[in-house]
C-alpha cells in the first residue's frame, strides 16, 4: 500500500514538473498605450494548457485520497474497537 502511495507522490511531482515546464506559444495583446491588457494564444496551445491542468488536477485528487485513506488506516490502527477486514468491506459494496 505504501509502493502505492509513493507511486502516486512521484506521478504527482512529475505532473507538476511537465505543467510548470511546459513550452507555450502564445502572443502579449497591447492597448495604444503599449500596455498589456491580455494574451493570446492558439486553441491547439490553450487544448494543451487544459489537457494537461486536467491530468495535474487528477494527480492531485489521488494524492489527497491517497492521504486520507492512510489517515484512516492510522486511526484504525490506533482504535480498540472491533476492525472490519477488507473482505467484508468489499462485501458490503
Amino acid at each position: 500500500m505504501q509502493h502505492l502511495f509513493l507511486h502516486s507522490v512521484l506521478k504527482f511531482e512529475h505532473e507538476i514538473r511537465t505543467f510548470v515546464s511546459m513550452k507555450i506559444d502564445f502572443k502579449y495583446v497591447n492597448d495604444s498605450k503599449g500596455q498589456t491588457k491580455a494574451v493570446q494564444l492558439s486553441l491547439t496551445e490553450w487544448e494543451k494548457i487544459l489537457s494537461k491542468l486536467k491530468k495535474f488536477e487528477e494527480a492531485f485528487k489521488l494524492k489527497s485520497d491517497l492521504k486520507d485513506a492512510f489517515e484512516q488506516v492510522n486511526i484504525l490502527k490506533k482504535s480498540k474497537g472491533e476492525k472490519q477486514t477488507l473482505k467484508d468491506f468489499l462485501n458490503e459494496l
